[in-house]
């Protein structure tokens, strides 16, 4: 599975504590016709950390529903418990999901021994390639290259990795670990254009949940070689990009969506809460420089 270019990390509407269908069916639709190259529903910005399986399952079988093939679905699976995070990918395989997003366990920060061991249970149960995500900002663990190449000999299942330190010297060691034709993804929008200079494949990412276009357009300008074209956007997207993280993703986002009429309101799910009162008038002054709005 060739996995190449901008895959939105999907944000979930929910009206009145329930997943919103009708909205979630559009966005995707719309994600699709501003050329998406990809779409993880139930990730992070998905606020997976709140929804029941059984929603989970459902959101995922929505989302393969509504693609209907047009572009790979990654879904959302992974757990720090290894049975909960075997239940899920099993709940994506079902769903019809192309593949699945592994992230480490978190709060156990368990040792390259038993990460090792975590991903091979998930693949001998429930075999379908996986991203690894790594996000040590949320997660307490920093999976290093030499571990991560322990993991890719062990578990062929595991095909790419969701970089996200923000380290370029870790993401350049992936590839040097890993191989060239190991799938590289950054997990950082801030710093994508370096990352595929390195020998990353693209992004799974925040901002393109509002700027789908653009961040496809620029993975595409940078593998075209149009590195001016794709620095252009780069710098065009970086001022949003500060703006989705001016508070705990997904409150940005998510906002965002609602002003831009996407989502019918921004409603999160405890403990996350909605966006402070004072920086609504900001982050709808970026968006409108933006030509967002």
């Amino acid at each position: 599975m060739e996995l190449r270019g901008a895959y939105t990390a999907l944000s979930t509407p929910f009206v009145n504590g329930q997943i919103d269908e009708k909205s979630y069916r559009e966005f995707i639709e719309w994600q699709i016709e501003q050329g998406i190259d990809g779409l993880v529903p139930c990730g992070t910005t998905g606020e997976a950390a709140t929804l029941t399986h059984e929603e989970q399952g459902r959101i995922i079988r929505i989302c393969v529903d509504q693609v209907k093939g047009r572009v790979p679905v990654i879904a959302g699976a992974g757990s720090n418990s290894t049975k909960e995070a075997i239940e899920l990918t099993r709940l994506a395989k079902e769903a019809g999901a192309d593949a699945t997003l592994q992230i480490t366990p978190y709060y156990n920060k368990p040792t390259p021994e038993g990460l090792i061991e975590h991903f091979k249970a998930i693949a001998a149960e429930v075999s379908m390639p996986f991203v690894v995500y790594n996000v040590p900002g949320r997660t307490g663990l920093n999976l290093l290259p030499a571990d991560l190449k322990r993991i890719v000999d062990a578990v062929p299942e595991a095909i790419a990795v969701k970089e996200a330190t923000g380290n370029m010297t870790q993401a350049a060691q992936v590839i040097e670990y890993c191989g060239k034709d190991f799938q590289l993804l950054s997990g950082d929008d801030f710093t994508v254009l370096p990352l595929l200079s390195v020998g990353g494949r693209g992004v799974i990412s925040v901002i393109s949940n509002i700027m789908p276009k653009a961040m496809s357009d620029m993975c595409r300008l940078f593998e075209e070689k149009d590195h001016a074209g794709a620095l252009d956007i780069s710098l065009k997207m970086a001022p949003v990009n500060r703006a989705m993280f001016m508070e705990t993703n997904p409150i940005p986002v998510k906002t965002a969506l609602s002003m831009m009429g996407v989502f019918p309101k921004a409603e999160f799910r405890l403990p996350i809460v909605p966006l402070k009162e004072e920086n609504l008038p900001k982050l709808r002054k970026i968006l409108e420089e933006a030509d967002i709005l």
